[in-house]
């Protein structure tokens, strides 16, 4: 689906192998009538949908991964929880969403991936680490409630030509 040359589309896009929020998106992308593509190493389930595309790639690490980093372009949303991916996403001018809520934009991504990185380096020297907590009602509405804020954002600095970039709020506000 081409964008629009005066009226750039804004679209999201589902790092969706293990994407607990995959239904929510696919609400809040109906309501604004926004191309969604579900990129997986597998084939999943996807509502009948013109603004819907499921894309499979071949399996192997990282692959749905280079396709969302290599199709994104600045206004889009993508919907993931790899910090790595989110810095490469962020790096075209995307915002990045994960499944709480958790805006990771040109403001947030260098904390994330020095925390990610940080927490790496603790589990291979074997220091024990606590796992994340487990995903509550209170996190999905906070996911549904950042990504209807990202896609009228979204939208409204699409179509200004002169910023490049997406800047959300920081969480939480």
């Amino acid at each position: 689906m081409p964008d629009h040359p005066t009226k750039p589309a804004v679209r999201i896009f589902i790092d969706a192998d293990a994407c607990p929020v995959r239904d929510e998106t696919y609400r809040v992308a109906h309501r604004y009538g926004v191309h969604t593509f579900v990129v997986a190493n597998q084939l999943l389930g996807v509502p009948a949908s013109a603004l819907i595309e499921r894309v499979v790639v071949s399996e192997g690490m990282d692959e749905a991964d280079n396709w969302i980093a290599e199709h994104v372009h600045a206004h889009d949303i993508v919907i993931s929880s790899d910090i790595p991916l989110a810095a490469r996403c962020v790096a075209k001018g995307a915002c990045v969403l994960d499944a709480k809520g958790r805006i990771l934009d040109e403001n947030a991504i260098g904390m994330a991936l020095a925390v990610r990185n940080l927490m790496d380096d603790l589990r291979s020297n074997g220091v024990i680490t606590q796992g994340g907590r487990s995903y509550s009602k209170n996190d999905r509405s906070s996911f549904l409630s950042a990504l209807d804020t990202a896609v009228v954002k979204a939208r409204k600095h699409a179509l200004n030509p002169s910023n490049n970039r997406l800047r959300m709020p920081p969480s939480g506000l």
